[in-house]
């Protein structure tokens, strides 16, 4: 009985209706939240994106046929209304907007009809993820959804309207490119004009924007779809947004700089203040203090280096690792010396999965004597060395790891933000930004046996570092920077090499021959011979950005249409099987994986 639309014109949606409207005409439309019908009235919740809105069918205003359809109505029915808005004659709503006001229905319309959904159209709905991005058409109709994607796109017009005004042109680069594998695993496009050629769909546009620069553009910026065929998590999907950037004739400071100024006008749509400038540590210093080179500020228990106090103990696990180059660190965990030996042996547990041999413990009682896992393995002095230097009081416990200074940093590094959720430690509603700086250039690969870019081969050593490119290529620091939020990494990028001197040598240190290198980045190097100008960029993951901003805890709840881990959509079906002659088309033909038998 869906009827139709002629005739009519939506004048406001539904929380337009304000005060200001009261004894007009108006006509809303949307979906049926929720009917209640009381004989000789029937209310009617009305929602569309921007929130909901009372109706009211009073047979002796609306008329009979009306007030007739009006008892159809049922959840998810789309509708059109008009009436005439008044005050509530019954209970105000102080929880909507539009509390103290209802429509007083004069002509009523059904647009649409709708089974009942799987789940209730409701804000923090409970239902299980599968269920929900089966229905994601329907789960997207929720409140706090829709909250989500619509500040998506707030803040993606805020960007625009940001990099525009500071000279940014936004231009596109190609979605189908050569593919170049050095880093994440790419997606690949078959071509049929090309048989047994492939596309590779973008990591990211970072050849195309450098090109732009070598092509005088200045300033780039795209919000841009990138892709990588990798395993996936909360805040993770194989296709993702990039907020992309590229500057010529800069340096770090000018990037930190229009990106500070960015950061605090799109967290200002929020409401959230971002005090300028932005605090910086480097890489080494993010390790040293906090294990990660994603420190998570809004907390202490900040790691300590005991090293040479467990140099010369009795200590073996302590002097072991010492003398093997290793180093001893600890972490004060506030107020928790009272912690149960069960609980202790959860987290000595908890730390062999993030990837240590075990980790020791102290817990200093309130009549400052000590409960130790090792205790008696040192004196007194170097105990009371070992509270000193860890900061320890009356309450506290102590916890120690040793191995080499990496897995330490990391296990304890991991192990600080496992306290801290456990023992809820971290406000919510704090925002901290962070720049890290001077990242490592090359990091060690131990499956390839040779030193792969930790950002990628076009970062621009130190000038302090060059030095030791050849001589020393894992001490060789980056002009990198990663802008850091709340334990996240929300956006990173560098200083790119533009003398071809420099780029040589990055290609020898990371083992590719000369042919292999313009085999691979052919057209960018080529490029580079006609007059380059000095360049950085940076690039945000606009998803992840959008998570923190809501609060959620996966990006899939800031995404329309997202993946789940498997990389399926169990909306779509995708990805599916494909007709034969599509195939044979592509000169593609399909093996079993299980017994290599052809298909």
């Amino acid at each position: 009985m869906a009827e139709s639309m002629k005739g009519l014109h939506r004048t406001h949606r539904c929380t337009e209706v304000s005060s200001d409207c009261i004894g007009q005409t108006v006509t809303v439309m949307g979906w049926v939240q929720k009917r209640r019908n009381l004989g000789s009235l029937i209310f009617v919740d009305l929602r569309d994106r921007s929130g909901i809105l009372q109706i009211v069918f009073d047979e002796n205003d609306a008329g009979h046929e009306n007030f007739e359809k009006a008892e159809l109505l049922r959840n998810e029915f789309v509708i059109a209304v008009t009436g005439e808005v008044t005050r509530r004659e019954g209970a105000i709503n102080e929880q909507l907007s539009t509390g103290e006001l209802e429509i007083r229905a004069r002509e009523l319309r059904i647009l649409s009809e709708a089974e009942t959904p799987p789940f209730p159209i409701e804000r923090n709905l409970q239902t299980k993820d599968e269920l929900r991005l089966k229905y994601r058409y329907l789960d997207l109709r929720r409140p706090d959804l829709q909250h989500n994607l619509m500040l998506r796109s707030k803040v993606a017009t805020a960007v625009r309207t940001f990099l525009t005004d500071e000279g940014f042109l936004e231009i596109e680069t190609p979605m189908l490119m050569k593919s170049t594998p050095e880093g994440a695993r790419d997606y690949l496009v078959p071509s049929r004009v090309h048989p047994g050629s492939f596309y590779a769909l973008p990591q990211s546009p970072q050849i195309f924007k450098q090109l732009l620069m070598c092509s005088g553009y200045d300033r780039y910026f795209q919000i841009v779809r990138c892709f990588r065929d990798e395993d996936l998590r909360a805040d993770r999907q194989p296709e993702f947004t990039q907020i992309d950037m590229e500057l010529s004739f800069v340096d770090v400071e000018d990037v930190i700089d229009v990106n500070e100024r960015l950061l605090a006008k799109i967290f200002g749509e929020v409401g959230v203040h971002v005090p300028l400038p932005i605090p910086r540590m480097t890489y080494q210093e993010a390790m040293d203090r906090y294990g990660s080179d994603k420190p998570d500020t809004r907390f202490g228990m900040e790691l300590t280096d005991v090293t040479e106090i467990a140099r010369n103990c009795e200590f073996g696990v302590f002097r072991s690792a010492v003398e093997n180059g290793g180093t001893v660190r600890g972490i004060n965990v506030k107020g928790q010396g009272a912690m149960p030996r069960k609980k202790i042996d959860a987290l000595v547990e908890k730390a062999k999965e993030f990837g240590a041999k075990g980790l020791a413990y102290l817990s200093i009682q309130e009549d400052q004597s000590v409960k130790s896992s090792f205790a008696k393995f040192l004196s007194q002095d170097e105990i009371q060395s070992l509270v000193s230097t860890m900061g320890g009081a009356p309450g506290d416990l102590l916890l120690f790891a040793a191995d080499q200074s990496q897995i330490v940093c990391e296990v304890l590094g991991h192990l600080r933000l496992h306290l801290a959720d456990a023992l809820d430690l971290v406000n919510k509603e704090d925002y901290h930004f962070l720049w890290i700086t001077e990242f490592p250039l090359l990091e060690w690969s131990e499956e390839q046996n040779r030193f792969v870019a930790k950002h990628h081969p076009f970062t621009m050593p130190m000038d302090e570092d060059l030095d030791k490119l050849e001589s020393d290529p894992g001490a060789v620091r980056a002009k990198a920077y990663d802008i850091v939020l709340n334990g996240t990494e929300i956006g990173g990028g560098s200083v790119r090499i533009y003398q071809n001197e420099i780029q040589e040598k990055m290609f020898e240190v990371l083992g590719f021959t000369k042919e292999q290198a313009y085999e691979r980045f052919g057209f960018l190097l080529n490029a580079f011979k006609y007059g380059v100008p000095p360049h950085a960029g940076l690039a945000y993951g606009f998803d992840r950005l959008i998570m923190l901003m809501t609060g959620e805890d996966s990006i899939r709840d800031v995404i329309a249409f997202p993946k789940v881990k498997d990389a399926s959509d169990l909306m779509s079906e995708a990805p599916g099987t494909v007709d034969q002659k599509q195939l044979e088309e592509l000169g593609i033909q399909i093996i079993r994986q299980e017994d290599n038998e052809d298909v």
